[in-house]
């Protein structure tokens, strides 16, 4: 072969490696958490499996880029953690066309490469320069051979503007109206489409708390994480120790920790999701203690079974919560769940709990008191609880967040009526909680009450230097045994 020709190989080499080099560079993508350092919470919102998903961040908390990674990966058919389809059509809501051009619309551009862009369709501006006007939709060329549709909506539209379609995915970039995030439930439930929402939650206790946070209507597929700048890998954190410096504690609650704020304030702030909920597991019997009842007829009847280990942690590990039923029904359920659980009983098969003293007293209504009632279904209830709201609040708030050591309550993940109180239950006016939703939390104080203050966290034991060494003699003898 010629020199010339060899040159002429080379040179198209060159450029050929050039020109991959270029389109790693552009494929924004594929760089997405794909080394370190990697953030960990976008990743498990991208790995959940529930099909109503919200990240509830701080401003620069890294919640955007999840919405926009997730929707090119689903246009794309390239979703490392989800089923794939080919011709994928979802839209990304804004809170208007000026915020989608600035927030989401740019950040879906950065992560679409132009090769798998079909064609862009703009309300305003040109297509060639889509990340200077607002664009309607972009076709996207899906792996499978087909296209994807995204489709760019603001809330300003209003609702009437987001009926009609059949969709596989809604974003929410911030807090959406609840007229439209209703009317985009409906435009994904006939292909069983996904819903995500990515904001800051700015705007106070709106119904996103309520149904999303709280999750009131127990909604199975609905799934939310919290996202603060400290979990953003790529956040300076002499920067974060500045800016935090110069917030007010509510506006540090919402704009940092991505967290809900209200002027009247939680009466639990103590309470921490990631801390006081655990999984449950396999309760030693010797740890099971008693049962606490508040009951309600129109109000829900709440019931907890509690658990504490010999170190003085409470647990609390079953949970009967429901409304317009008898006390004959109560009882039956309570008898179920203790049966499950193995839990103890008397000598003649009778269930000993606490209850609220107010069930000890008789009305007009009825020839028997509800504790009578549960008595005579073998249910022991005993009514001398000591209901004083603030001795209970801060007995409550000890267990929460002891002056030392750790917490000294935890709340089994099933008892999910038990979280959502404990999670909304705020000061109302004057020195009192606002007096809804509370049947969980007034039967969570009787128990506490009853069983007395936390026991004090034992001081780590002080070794002598001849049992360290005989420590270190026994991991040295080990290792060498394994050798």
């Amino acid at each position: 072969m010629k020199k010339d020709e060899r040159d002429e190989i080379a040179g198209r080499l060159k450029r050929i490696e050039t020109l991959l080099a270029e389109r790693r560079r552009e494929n924004r993508l594929a760089r997405y958490n794909a080394a370190a350092p990697v953030h960990q919470k976008q990743l498990a919102f991208h790995r959940c499996q529930k099909r109503n998903r919200w990240v509830l961040g701080g401003n620069r908390s890294g919640k955007t880029e999840c919405g926009a990674v997730e929707t090119v990966w689903r246009a794309r058919g390239i979703h490392p953690y989800r089923e794939n389809r080919d011709g994928v059509s979802g839209w990304v809501v804004s809170l208007s066309r000026d915020v989608q051009r600035e927030v989401a619309q740019r950040k879906v551009l950065y992560y679409l490469y132009p090769g798998w862009i079909e064609d862009i369709v703009m309300v305003s501006g040109k297509s060639t320069n889509p990340a200077g006007g607002v664009i309607d939709h972009i076709t996207v060329k899906n792996v499978f051979g087909g296209l994807s549709y995204i489709g760019f909506k603001s809330l300003e539209m209003g609702r009437d503007k987001f009926q009609g379609a059949s969709l596989d995915f809604v974003w929410f970039d911030e807090e959406p109206a609840e007229d439209v995030y209703d009317e985009c439930r409906m435009r994904v439930m006939d292909k069983k489409g996904d819903i995500f929402g990515t904001m800051t939650p700015l705007l106070g206790l709106t119904f996103v708390y309520n149904r999303i946070y709280l999750n009131e209507r127990n909604d199975p597929d609905i799934w939310h994480i919290f996202m603060e700048w400290a979990d953003n890998p790529f956040l300076d954190p002499g920067e974060i120790d500045r800016l935090s410096a110069a917030l007010s504690e509510e506006e540090l609650s919402a704009r940092r920790y991505g967290r809900f704020v209200s002027g009247k304030g939680l009466v639990y702030p103590e309470f921490d999701e990631r801390v006081h909920v655990i999984e449950p597991f396999d309760v030693p019997k010797e740890w099971y203690d008693l049962v606490s009842i508040d009951p309600g007829l129109n109000n829900p009847t709440s019931c907890h079974f509690y658990a504490a280990d010999f170190d003085g942690n409470v647990y609390v590990v079953a949970e009967h919560y429901e409304k317009g039923q008898p006390v004959p029904h109560h009882a039956r359920r309570l008898k179920e769940t203790a049966r499950r659980l193995g839990w103890h009983f008397d000598g003649k098969g009778r269930l000993e709990a606490l209850i609220d003293s107010a069930a000890g007293q008789r009305t007009l209504a009825a020839q028997k008191s509800v504790a009578e009632l549960f008595y005579e279904a073998d249910i022991l209830v005993n009514t001398r609880v000591n209901k004083d709201l603030f001795s209970g609040i801060s007995r409550v708030k000890s267990y929460l967040k002891p002056l030392s050591g750790p917490p000294r309550l935890y709340i089994f993940s099933s008892c999910r009526e038990l979280i959502r109180e404990i999670k909304g239950y705020f000061w109302g006016s004057g020195d009192t909680p606002r007096k809804a939703d509370d049947h969980a939390l007034d039967e969570l104080r009787y128990y506490l009450m009853h069983r007395g203050e936390p026991v004090p966290a034992k001081p780590p034991a002080q070794r002598s230097e001849i049992l360290s060494d005989k420590e270190r003699l026994i991991r040295r003898t080990r290792r060498n045994f394994r050798r």
